[in-house]
């Protein structure tokens, strides 16, 4: 499952080329930012979950 702040990544990359996402907001929508370029995304839960792809990095401050 995903969290806060872990780093994700989605179906399609995004126009500058990474897919690497980090998850900045989380409730009903969630928020995520493009790590290379700093885009913000915000889309449903529902629609988040289908793009997700897979986690690549769980957040390490939450231990």
């Amino acid at each position: 499952m995903y969290d806060l702040h872990d780093i994700v990544e989605m179906k399609k990359p995004h126009a500058c080329q990474t897919n690497r996402w980090e998850i900045i907001r989380m409730g009903a929508d969630i928020k995520i930012k493009c790590v290379n370029c700093g885009h913000i995304v915000m889309m449903t839960r529902r629609e988040f979950e289908k793009k997700l792809k897979k986690v690549l990095e769980k957040n390490a401050e939450k231990e």
